[in-house]
């Protein structure tokens, strides 16, 4: 009796029931046959479903400006106008996503990137990365300092993708919905108005790898350490060809704090004044005043090459942070830092106090080191530090105090002890 996957000594598909005399080609694996047709068959189905998911993802519970907005109010302070814009443009860009899956091409959206201006410690990597989370897609960060061109010393843009493949548990499908958020864009900036007399490969050359990237291409990453160890003697597919990544889904938000584009923003704008002509306010009002007014040309005599500018139609920008924007962002949000110091000490049963005047000290000498929030943890951890390590071992603790004098004099935080009278504050 003749086996069902052959017949007449020759094999059958297992799938369409053709013989091998029949196809171009027949594959065999354990007790199962499958002609060159049906292979070809199961790809389409394949391809067809990534299709489908690369955007369903996103587009099925995509959340409206107005509750994007919302929700960036509970992990970021102030920033209102960075935070509408954001909302706006994250949300056409999901949108657009949504249409390309649905193979809805009546007119085609243009792909809108993101330049995201303001000052360091001022918001711009917490806002993208709130942005992601509440779209629940994957995210990954590159700073493009560390940047060179391809076959230079250092990462090459590519080495951007792969951290985004990563982020999506090695998924290119899902990777191609992600958000990339490169900062310090502004380091990389053109030397000089004219071309380079040498190769720039940190600057100008850097700019011209992420033209294909931000456009929207099929590029081809490799993983690290393709073609040496297990990657050189294996024969996966993706070890040996890489994985190829279609950027045209993909979100791209670059920052920088592009200092001195004020001064080229005010030659051009000489209605706007910083310093003694102009009205009484902060210098950095000011600045954020003429970041408003930026323009295209403004960033090309900058240093920024155009082509990378026009692949940036969204431009907008963060403010400087205050004093009462530091304190509401030590207490308000749900990660609020004196939050995170509290619950930490609360599991050790311990109650952490912050007296009058203290969180304001931190506010102010956060201000002073021009690190904005992102100094803020670095300050509490150096205020902190030695009762967080010899608290633990200490049983009758159950109060730490920090004071301004903590804060301004570097007095150790007061303890309290049980049984004994409440320290101060």
């Amino acid at each position: 009796m003749t086996a069902p996957h052959t017949r007449a000594s020759q094999l059958v598909c297992s799938f369409c029931e053709k013989r091998q005399d029949e196809v171009f080609k027949i594959v065999s694996g354990p007790g199962v046959h499958i002609c060159d047709g049906c292979i070809e068959l199961c790809a389409e189905v394949v391809v067809d479903a990534k299709k489908e998911s690369s955007g369903k993802g996103v587009a099925d519970r995509l959340p409206k400006p107005r509750e994007m907005r919302a929700f960036l109010d509970t992990y970021v302070v102030g920033q209102e106008r960075a935070k509408k814009s954001l909302s706006v443009a994250v949300y056409n860009h999901y949108k657009r996503v949504r249409g390309v899956a649905s193979g809805d091409d009546d007119v085609e959206l243009a792909k809108s990137n993101i330049l995201l201006l303001g000052p360091t410690g001022s918001g711009k990597t917490l806002l993208t990365q709130t942005l992601a989370r509440i779209l629940d897609v994957p995210f990954a960060i590159a700073d493009a300092t560390g940047l060179t061109e391809a076959g230079y010393v250092g990462e090459d843009v590519d080495a951007i993708l792969m951290k985004l493949v990563q982020a999506a548990d090695h998924d290119p499908r899902k990777a191609e919905t992600g958000i990339v958020y490169i900062d310090e864009i502004d380091k990389i900036a053109r030397r000089g108005d004219g071309a380079a007399v040498s190769r720039d490969v940190s600057g100008e050359g850097v700019q011209q790898a992420l033209l294909k990237v931000l456009e929207g291409s099929v590029v081809t990453v490799a993983p690290p350490g393709r073609g040496t160890g297990a990657a050189a003697g294996s024969r996966s597919r993706t070890a040996q060809e890489g994985i190829r990544i279609d950027t045209s889904q993909i979100l791209f938000i670059v920052g920088g704090a592009f200092s001195g584009l004020e001064q080229i923003i005010e030659t051009q704008a000489p209605t706007a004044k910083i310093g003694f002509g102009g009205s009484v306010r902060s210098r950095q009002e000011a600045v954020v005043d003429l970041f408003d007014q930026v323009e295209p040309e403004h960033l090309v005599k900058f240093g920024m090459i155009p082509e990378l500018i026009g692949r940036l139609p969204m431009i907008t920008s963060v403010t400087h942070l205050d004093r009462d924007a530091l304190l509401r962002i030590l207490t308000e949000p749900k990660n609020a830092l004196v939050r995170q110091y509290r619950r930490l000490f609360q599991l050790d049963g311990v109650e952490l106090v912050f007296a009058p005047g203290a969180l304001e000290a931190v506010a102010d000498q956060a201000i002073s080191r021009g690190t904005g929030a992102r100094g803020l943890r670095a300050i509490l951890d150096d205020l902190l530090m030695s009762v967080m390590y010899d608290v633990p071992s200490l049983d009758d603790v159950v109060r730490v105090t920090v004071t301004d004098n903590t804060v301004l004099k570097g007095e150790e935080p007061l303890l309290t002890r049980r049984d004994a009278p409440a320290a101060a504050g």
